[in-house]
């Protein structure tokens, strides 16, 4: 598997989780029932960003991939901030947003 897609992966996985708790915040959707969907998306946003990021790491990784991993890194903080800010807050959805411009940039340098 090309590091790129790792990459993609987790950005997706982002992205469908920023989805998902917009939808819940907004009472678009509903997911009293169904809670654990939300927390199953961040873990598979946090394990595959840490998947990605450790393609950077490995030896022989290409010039793109390093740059990608350095881009993603600063995704960590909100990522590992996100479990004690609680889930009504506005500081729950600033700190989960603040990883956005990071996982952006990591796709774009992976894919270059």
């Amino acid at each position: 598997m090309r590091s790129a897609h790792l990459f993609t992966a987790a950005t997706v996985s982002y992205l469908a989780n920023c989805a998902v708790g917009t939808g819940v915040a907004t009472r678009t959707i509903d997911t009293s029932n169904v809670r654990w969907v939300h927390h199953a998306l961040y873990i598979s946003t946090s394990a595959l960003a840490a998947a990605a990021a450790a393609a950077g790491l490995r030896r022989g990784a290409g010039r793109s991939t390093r740059a990608a991993t350095l881009a993603l890194a600063p995704a960590a903080v909100p990522l590992s901030l996100i479990p004690y800010l609680g889930s009504h807050s506005n500081r729950h959805i600033v700190v989960a947003l603040t990883a956005a411009p990071f996982f952006a940039a990591g796709l774009i340098r992976a894919w270059r």
